[in-house]
């Protein structure tokens, strides 16, 4: 059925939260690995990779961990992504069929929230890279006090710039720059096997942990917190695979490009790092410090061009596309997704990102285990409402209409809702209740599990299933 903006109310829809037509379904397999490729290959990946090693793991059982967590939000990073493809919608567009036309704001400004710090955190890192080129090209801007704001003012527009030339701006910036994260990388592995005689301190390091029952109690929240780094992304990748040719180009490209990058970056972060305890007597896992080690000028421009570029893409992929159509979802009638951008782009300098990368690496941990417990629940019953309680069939009409299939009560499905709110309490509890700190630890997979079966019970015993799918396939 044809897609008729005139049948959607306007409180529900603008014309970028209209499902994408056949000439906007461009993307490729390799614009998803492209796309992978620029959101892993960032100083947050070099930092988890670093915080997994001081915390006794050896490099071997640092990479098994991400690379079975990124295996793990691999699932619903493609379950998720199906609608996005099949019916051109995106995230909270999505979301609209499980909590409800209105509800939907409920998860998206939850995503929204979470996206905005890490846009500040990376603008702010940016914004340090391009300081510090200035400082090696005029030595006195590090006596100007206001270097450093003028720097992040100048990246959060590179940011801006880009963005809000739309996603078809995103697909060329990313596909574009991907070659380039893979040469320079490939670049800094080279120098750090060749500076450490070979891969180093850090790769020969044992394990810290003696037995295994104490590697695994590190074990369970480190995982928890590598699927929590994804875990943003595994909600609104339908705002993504909406602009796929077909299934099997966002599977295949999803498929190689996540797990693929995360490891092999990781692995260069941990051999560069082990390289700088050779050269420079002290593990480095930053690279714009790293950069600041160098007098090389030429060597100093390259690397803040290249950390510059690899934020770039990181940011704009990971934090500004997402809420910007949060934002746009939140109030159809006055914001597009330009406008979403930019609000996007102010609530990430309101959350002050210096005073946040304050100290990193307890940030890092506590922010991804933390808001993991947030979105393991969402995660949940969007898959369960989508592939078990309506058969992958929505009426793309009722999405957009006060009045339809998916008003529920007044707009908000309160099954959903209820559900949502059970995952979250269940898997924050073990942060308070020292004995249940194992739901904690297991954050996202607590709330996955506990709020899809709630959900689907919820579900299953207020309404036909089998008919209320049919229905909607009738419809659409």
């Amino acid at each position: 059925m044809e897609f008729k903006a005139e049948m959607c109310d306007r409180e529900l829809y603008n014309k970028d939260l209209a499902p994408t037509d056949e000439k906007e379904r461009t993307w490729t397999s390799y614009n998803y690995m492209a796309l992978w490729l620029g959101m892993s290959i960032c100083i947050p990946t070099y930092m988890m990779a670093a915080g997994l090693i001081a915390g006794g793991m050896n490099w071997k059982q640092a990479i098994f961990t991400i690379f079975l967590g990124n295996l793990i939000v691999l699932i619903p990073m493609i379950l998720n992504g199906h609608p996005g493809t099949k019916y051109g919608i995106n995230f909270p567009v999505f979301a609209r069929s499980s909590f409800g036309v209105r509800g939907a704001n409920i998860p998206a400004i939850m995503r929204a929230i979470v996206a905005c710090g890490w846009f500040g955190i990376q603008t702010w890192i940016g914004g340090e890279a391009i300081n510090s080129l200035i400082i090696k090209i005029i030595p006195g801007w590090s006596d100007f006090s206001l270097g450093i704001w003028i720097s992040f003012a100048i990246f959060w527009f590179m940011n801006m710039w880009i963005v809000w030339h739309g996603m078809e701006m995103v697909k060329k910036f990313e596909g574009i720059s991907s070659p380039i994260l893979i040469v320079s990388s490939l670049v800094l592995l080279g120098w750090a096997i060749y500076s450490a005689h070979g891969l180093g301190p850090i790769v020969a390091q044992p394990s810290k942990f003696k037995t295994f029952g104490e590697f695994f109690a590190f074990f369970i929240p480190s995982l928890t917190g590598v699927i929590g780094f994804w875990a943003t992304l595994s909600l609104n990748i339908p705002d993504f695979t909406r602009f796929s040719k077909n299934q099997r180009e966002q599977i295949v490209g999803q498929s190689i490009g996540l797990p693929a990058s995360m490891v092999f970056f990781s692995l260069v972060g941990m051999f560069t790092a082990s390289a700088t305890m050779i050269v420079f007597g002290e593990a480095i896992w930053d690279p714009v410090v790293l950069i600041s080690k160098f007098n090389n000028p030429l060597v100093a421009i390259i690397g803040v061009i290249v950390v510059s570029i690899v934020t770039l893409t990181t940011n704009i992929a990971a934090n500004v596309v997402s809420p910007a159509y949060d934002f746009t979802n939140l109030f159809p009638k006055w914001v597009d997704f330009k406008r979403g951008a930019t609000i996007t782009g102010i609530i990430g300098i309101i959350m002050m990102p210096w005073k946040l990368l304050a100290d990193y690496s307890t940030y890092i941990n506590n922010w991804l285990v933390g808001y993991s417990a947030f979105l393991g629940p969402i995660a949940g019953i969007l898959i369960t409402d989508y592939y078990l309680v309506r058969k992958c069939d929505l009426a793309v009409h009722d999405l957009y209409r006060l009045n339809g299939r998916y008003s529920f009560s007044n707009g908000y499905n309160w099954k959903a809702v209820g559900s949502l709110v059970f995952g979250i309490v269940l898997g924050l509890i073990g942060k308070v209740v020292p004995s249940l700190a194992v739901l904690y630890n297991y954050a996202w997979f607590v709330g996955f599990f506990a709020s899809s079966i709630l959900y689907y019970v919820l579900m299953k015993y207020s309404l036909d299933v089998g008919s209320y799918t049919t229905a909607e396939t009738s419809n659409d």
